[in-house]
């Protein structure tokens, strides 16, 4: 059954629901809105809340998690709304091709920043990063030349940003870490230093 993120947001802030539920209402929320891709995202709800090993340590960690995630949200649909309004009158004049790509069109936004690796991403908050990179694109500015996300120059074209991990490819680029399950696992587990994000010590 699909659900929408409200909904899945409201489990998440329902405290009479068990730790690990409302852990994977969570999980279902970056589904719908992952603007670093799934994995990174979650990576980086993880160290940037920080959302520990054993939920009980921080309660409120998984509010946070999602009210992040909703701020950057908010930020999407206000441009989605304003895109569609501009659509509707562009084919009114006969324009059925629109002019240029909404960058939020892809399976939950996430060719907005998209990072291949899941460790590495932006440290800012969601919203931030979002906003930046949708008033980059709205401004024309080539991703191929620099980092809608950072600002940093890319000495190389079609490759990712060597300071904040976002490709310009978007969900077409390939991460290329090793033992890229492991790592995934991890991350899932929540087993990272959470002022680094970095593994934790054994």
């Amino acid at each position: 059954m699909v659900t929408s993120f409200p909904a899945q947001a409201r489990r998440v802030g329902d405290h009479r629901l068990a730790s690990q539920r409302r852990l994977y209402a969570l999980r279902e929320c970056v589904l719908h809105c992952a603007p670093y891709g799934f994995r990174a995202t979650w990576h980086h709800l993880v160290v940037s809340v920080p959302i520990p090993r054993r939920l009980d340590d921080n309660p409120a960690a998984l509010v946070q998690a999602v009210d992040e995630l909703a701020a950057a949200r908010a930020v999407v649909l206000v441009q989605a709304d304003a895109y569609a309004a501009r659509r509707r009158r562009e084919k009114a004049a006969g324009l059925r091709v629109p002019r240029t790509p909404a960058p939020w069109n892809s399976w939950a936004w996430s060719a907005i920043a998209y990072c291949p690796d899941p460790e590495r991403h932006p440290t800012e908050p969601l919203a931030v990063v979002v906003r930046r990179v949708l008033d980059a694109h709205a401004t024309g500015m080539d991703a191929d030349a620099q980092c809608l996300a950072c600002g940093t120059d890319r000495h190389r074209a079609g490759r990712v940003c060597p300071v904040c991990g976002v490709h310009p490819r978007g969900p077409f680029a390939r991460c290329n870490t090793t033992n890229a399950r492991d790592q995934w696992a991890r991350i899932w587990r929540r087993d990272v230093r959470h002022d680094t994000g970095l593994p934790a010590p054994i």
